[in-house]
């Protein structure tokens, strides 16, 4: 039967497909366009698809550790504070989908390498490779620049301000604008839908997470074992001390009171894991030179954070291979080729959510499906469906935001106990006017 693709990653190869742009509603255009390149390599190949999370998952892990050694840590701290990055949930969960989630702490990991790299050599061609990360990662995820705001407010308050007074820094938060400049347009020619997300995410965490209470205490869950012990100590230490290093400690607090205070998701700050682990990695390399460390209790560390990652990563498999999207296809492919010739001529398919959307898009050339339309997240901003179409199939719980621009609804088939199939007949209104009164950034 094929793979089975996780919802975001399918959503992600939509798009890419058949609306790359410079922008969607709820993100920037890297993963899009990462997915829309390896679906041309290898169309319909779930492990091509997979390779960019995978390379960008394993990179962080070096870069934590790149992170530490900076900091002054020796190859046996340094090998801590990969193993923490490598054995967050989070890691473990996501890291092989290719989603925004999934590339995020890459970018937002280099950049703090590279200020903790300038803080040792005083190089100011970091600051200007910090500025084009910065860049990159905005047009991976626009979160990217409200922690580089983050960060220099960080650095006025606690130091080291000399940061502050480099041109170079300037230079590079210019090249960060001019970078992210396409994707900022984007949003701005449509109405900022991204910051319209932000209520829209807020509303969901009561159901996906219980609230900020849930919210807090996953955030924290997702750096895994040994990523709260060691994230736990760095910050202790990074507050007591490493006086240069300080605005690290005070970025991840703000940026948490700030997640959990506006219900974002728990994954937001993936990213600034390392740097805390690295922290606290050295704050034990200088217990172990002092003969106060015990090596047992490291290597349970260890161990209980890399079964935790193997668990929860059988779990993500196991998502995945439950998932009802391409079950939902087929029955939708069947019902549609069993449509009279002449009025699936005229037919659109809509789904109720972008998912279902995504999931038509995704398996449409295995199941011979037309381009799947939907009012739901960046499908609502995306270009309605020809007027020549004027029947539509929607796939879905409920057809009311269509049934009132049509003479007729009717349920001809069922996927499962909540999604199902009307045919909606004699559209008596323009689709343009359609999607301009009906589309919404919420989930149906």
């Amino acid at each position: 039967m094929g793979e089975n693709y996780w919802f975001d990653e399918v959503y992600m190869l939509a798009i890419g497909r058949n609306h790359l742009d410079w922008g969607s509603a709820d993100q920037p255009p890297v993963a899009p366009a990462l997915a829309a390149a390896m679906d041309a390599i290898a169309s319909g190949s779930h492990q091509m698809l997979a390779l960019p999370a995978a390379l960008a998952t394993g990179a962080a892990v070096v870069v934590a550790g790149l992170i530490a050694r900076e900091l002054g840590c020796d190859g046996r701290a340094q090998l801590f504070t990969a193993t923490a990055q490598a054995t967050a949930v989070w890691t473990a969960l996501a890291g092989h989908w290719l989603t925004p989630y999934s590339l995020e702490p890459l970018g937002w990991l280099l950049l703090m390498w590279l200020l903790v790299r300038w803080i040792r050599l005083r190089d100011d061609r970091l600051l200007l490779a910090a500025g084009a990360v910065a860049g990159v990662a905005a047009m991976t995820q626009l979160r990217a620049l409200l922690l580089c705001a983050v960060l220099v407010a960080a650095v006025a308050v606690v130091g080291p301000r000399e940061m502050l007074r480099r041109p170079m820094l300037w230079v590079g938060a210019v090249l960060a604008a001019a970078i992210a400049a396409p994707t900022l347009v984007w949003q701005q020619l449509h109405g900022w839908p991204q910051l319209q997300m932000a209520p829209v995410v807020a509303g969901e965490a009561e159901a996906l997470y219980g609230g900020r209470l849930g919210i807090a205490w996953q955030m924290l869950l997702y750096a895994g074992v040994l990523g709260i012990v060691l994230g736990g100590y760095g910050l202790w230490r990074l507050f007591r001390g490493l006086r240069e290093y300080r605005f690290i400690a005070v970025t991840f607090v703000a940026l948490y009171i700030l997640f959990v205070a506006t219900a974002g998701r728990p994954y937001y700050l993936v990213g600034l894991y390392a740097p805390l682990a690295a922290a606290g990695a050295l704050g034990l390399q200088r217990r172990r030179e002092a003969g106060r460390q015990r090596r047992w209790v490291a290597r349970l560390g260890v161990a209980s954070s890399a079964a935790l990652a193997v668990g929860v990563l059988v779990l993500s498999v196991v998502i995945i291979r439950s998932d009802i999207g391409e079950q939902g296809v087929r029955r939708t492919a069947d019902t549609y080729r069993a449509l009279p010739a002449a009025q699936r001529d005229r037919v659109v398919i809509v789904g109720e959510s972008y998912i279902i959307a995504a999931y038509v898009d995704g398996y449409s050339d295995r199941y011979r499906l037309p381009e799947a339309y939907s009012l739901s997240r960046s499908y609502g901003y995306f270009p309605p469906p020809p007027e020549h179409l004027d029947t539509a199939l929607y796939i879905g719980g409920d057809p009311a935001p269509l049934a009132p621009y049509f003479d007729a609804s009717r349920r001809i088939a069922d996927i499962n106990d909540d999604m199902r199939v009307y045919l909606l007949t004699g559209r008596h209104a323009p689709w343009t006017t359609i999607w301009e009164r009906e589309r919404t950034l919420t989930v149906s």
